[in-house]
């Protein structure tokens, strides 16, 4: 397995109460993408509270991490993940911030983390690492 990745943004989320620390990378990364995901949720918040908490989750995954840009590189491999998404019959527009984040993996030639491996399913060259969800058993 590999020491370095990049944990997707649901992994990012969950990131406090995954059980088994060994199922992720030693060396840490996320994407500009995510960040951008972060962002929308404390203004989308319907309570006080969930704005706080969530801004504070954004606030500390930026204190956390120097993410990985979505770059020249990335847009390049970006052409191969859509692709690869159409051949599956998957809509890469559905999951445009999952193909996105997979692109930037390619480019940089990590492995995805993710606690949702479905949502990276038939992307060739995309090395995707399951992280057990902490509410699935």
């Amino acid at each position: 397995m590999s020491t370095k990745g990049i944990l997707d943004t649901s992994t990012l989320i969950l990131l406090g109460r995954v059980a088994s620390l060994e199922t992720l990378p030693g060396e840490a990364f996320i994407t500009a993408v995510t960040l951008g995901e972060l962002s929308v949720g404390p203004l989308v918040a319907k309570t006080d509270q969930e704005r706080v908490a969530r801004q504070a989750h954004l606030q500390a995954a930026e204190a956390d991490f120097d993410p990985l840009p979505f770059d020249s590189a990335a847009a390049r491999a970006f052409g191969g993940v859509a692709a690869s998404l159409r051949r599956t019959g998957r809509k890469p527009a559905a999951r445009a911030y999952d193909a996105m984040i997979a692109a930037i993996a390619v480019a940089a030639e990590l492995p995805i983390y993710t606690c949702n491996p479905k949502d990276f399913e038939g992307i060739e060259g995309l090395d995707v690492v399951a992280v057990p969800h902490p509410d699935i058993g």
